[in-house]
């Protein structure tokens, strides 16, 4: 995506003032706060943290405010508010109150916004090899995903969001994602001519041509209303989202084919990022990665409880027990972007072994 130089120096000059503003005493404060100030007396070593500028940061989430992306995001901010004495809050939006992922990551990219946690399936419009984790079962399982993520390539990945004036600083979990559907899906040919809203990139269009099915890109935040009139017979997800967005009362039809795993990832704007001290970009990174463990956990919970949930309100699931035909059926998808993403899925087949 191309931005008006013009445009993104402005965006920077007023950014630069807002935060002065705030290291001055200036400036309001959020009353939507997801962290907390570490009350008592700072030692020493910790007075020196609080030395620098007072921070005010916004971070930007789809999801509800108990969901575990916000609850990650939640901890993220209470461990820099605490490594920080106090010095840097930063302020969780859940429920898409700044917006959906789409025009959020714009406004990241501008530094109107300076956090937010996006799913890499929307990155993959502003970043190419994002683009990557749309492709279909290129993770066997949760565990050969994050062996990928937390290797060298991993890393490189998220290092790679710098050319798109964002920095990436942890990857979320987010299980696998499934259809469901307003008539019942028992197979690979219940999904012909259906037609399903998806993420909005190409590696995700033709996943559904490939499949017989009809791409309806858009935003998540218009899912729901979509099912619930019929402009779409069908979505996909994984189980805590179809849970939470209440997907499940319009589309009672479950399958669990597994087709991706497509990770989540924490980030801050390129601007606001560059204007940090080294010191505080080191905080911010250590308490990112820190937090992976609280989201995980809670990701692990709530996937359990989404499911005994669905099956409760009288959801129909039907079970994959041979992935072989799923997998055939999309491999021309895989090798349409094998060049393209070459590096990256070799990492991926060396996570494997």
């Amino acid at each position: 995506m191309k931005i008006k130089k013009s445009y993104i120096t402005a965006l920077s000059t007023m950014l630069g003032a807002s935060l002065l503003l705030v290291a001055c005493g200036g400036g309001s404060t959020p009353t939507n706060s997801g962290s907390t100030t570490a009350p008592g007396t700072a030692s020493p070593a910790a007075a020196k943290k609080s030395d620098g500028p007072k921070l005010n940061f916004r971070l930007a989430e789809t999801h509800p405010a108990d969901y575990p992306t916000t609850l990650g995001d939640k901890k993220f901010a209470e461990l820099v508010n605490q490594a920080s004495e106090g010095r840097i809050k930063i302020d969780v939006f859940p429920a898409s109150q700044l917006g959906e992922e789409k025009a959020v990551i714009e406004q990241v990219q501008l530094g109107a916004i300076e956090f937010t946690r996006v799913s890499t399936g929307a990155l993959g419009s502003f970043n190419k090899q994002y683009e990557v984790f749309s492709l279909p079962y290129i993770f066997d399982n949760d565990n050969h995903q994050w062996k990928f993520l937390e290797s060298e390539q991993g890393t490189k990945l998220l290092d790679s969001l710098e050319s798109s004036r964002m920095k990436g600083l942890a990857y979320y979990s987010s299980g696998a994602r499934h259809f469901y559907s307003k008539k019942p899906i028992k197979s690979i040919a219940d999904l012909k001519g259906l037609k399903i809203r998806v993420i909005q990139n190409k590696v995700n269009i033709d996943l559904m041509n490939a499949l017989g099915a009809n791409a309806t890109p858009m935003p998540y935040g218009d899912v729901f209303n979509a099912l619930q009139t019929g402009v779409i017979d069908a979505a996909e997800n994984n189980y805590p989202s179809y849970f939470s967005s209440n997907h499940f009362q319009q589309a009672k039809n479950l399958i669990l084919d597994q087709h991706q795993r497509v990770p989540e990832v924490l980030l801050i704007s390129k601007v606001a990022w560059d204007k940090l001290s080294n010191d505080d970009k080191a905080l911010i990174k250590k308490a990112a990665l820190e937090s992976v463990k609280t989201q995980k956990a809670e990701w692990d919970k709530f996937e359990k409880d989404s499911e005994a949930k669905v099956k409760a309100a009288g959801v129909t699931i039907t079970e994959v027990t041979d992935l072989k035909p799923w997998q055939e059926a999309v491999k021309p998808v895989i090798e349409k972007y094998r060049n393209d993403y070459k590096e990256t899925l070799e990492a991926i087949e060396k996570a494997r072994k």
